[in-house]
């Protein structure tokens, strides 16, 4: 009994599957992309056309390829942040701890943290701007 359903199932398999291949005609004539703020409720469709409806999380932000990702120019950054690179620098030069000098105690340990820091700053650079060709 079992093996005649089973059976019968696999016969009717094919003629299922083309009833639902002839059901769509044609394509869609239109595609229409809409992109929703709010409380706003998509279009309804119409015969021959499809709406596709997006919405914006944050629609008061610039999108992200319109940010610019590049290191802020130095005159145009803070005096915190332009304390602290004299301040860095002040330290290299007088071969203080952890600033891999080869003056002084801060050869290997502050070799390492420049090292390590390099790294993860060419970690979270962008790959297009490492792989660029002249």
């Amino acid at each position: 009994m079992f093996r005649t359903v089973v059976l019968a199932a696999l016969i009717a398999l094919p003629a299922m599957a083309s009833a639902q291949d002839a059901q769509v005609a044609s394509p869609p004539q239109r595609i229409r992309s809409v992109t929703l703020t709010g409380d706003q409720k998509c279009p309804p469709s119409t015969n021959g056309e499809v709406v596709v409806c997006s919405t914006l999380d944050q629609p008061y932000r610039i999108p992200k390829a319109l940010r610019e990702d590049k290191p802020i120019a130095a005159q145009n950054q803070s005096w915190v942040n332009r304390a602290a690179s004299m301040d860095q620098l002040g330290r290299v030069a007088g071969g203080l701890p952890d600033t891999c000098s080869a003056v002084g105690t801060g050869g290997q340990s502050g070799c390492f943290l420049a090292r390590n820091n390099a790294y993860a700053a060419e970690r979270r650079a962008p790959s297009s701007e490492t792989t660029t060709t002249p």
